[in-house]
């Protein structure tokens, strides 16, 4: 088992930057990727960013691209979700989850354990 817990959520106006964070404990001494997903009211979950064990690799949704920077510190157990120049559209809420499977993914169904989310607000 693999407890996630996000923090550095909260209300922005455009163009603000915010920085979440996502502190592992329990199973930590395996390797796992880790990703951060969003899901806005009505809407299904999207991913946003992930990142491999060693952080070499990483990819973003397009949507984000050039905006967010995924970051992670593996003695600290934690990983980290930069967002500069926020928009409206980027109003979520936003959750870290772990993969403990090969390579890294953008699907959802494809992580093993998940934060309980972080609100993130941004008022034009």
């Amino acid at each position: 088992q693999v407890q996630l817990v996000e923090s550095g959520g909260g209300l922005v106006q455009a163009g603000d930057s915010l920085r979440l964070s996502c502190t592992a404990s329990g199973r930590t001494g395996s390797r796992y990727a880790m990703g951060w997903f969003r899901q806005a009211p009505g809407k299904e979950r999207e991913f946003v960013a992930v990142i491999s064990w060693s952080g070499y690799t990483t990819y973003y949704a397009d949507s984000v691209k050039g905006r967010f920077k995924i970051s992670r510190d593996n003695a600290q157990n934690t990983v980290s979700l930069q967002m500069n120049s926020l928009k409206p559209e980027d109003t979520a809420v936003y959750y870290c989850a772990a993969d403990f499977g090969i390579g890294v993914q953008s699907d959802p169904v494809g992580y093993d354990f998940w934060g309980q989310g972080t609100q993130v607000t941004v008022s034009s």
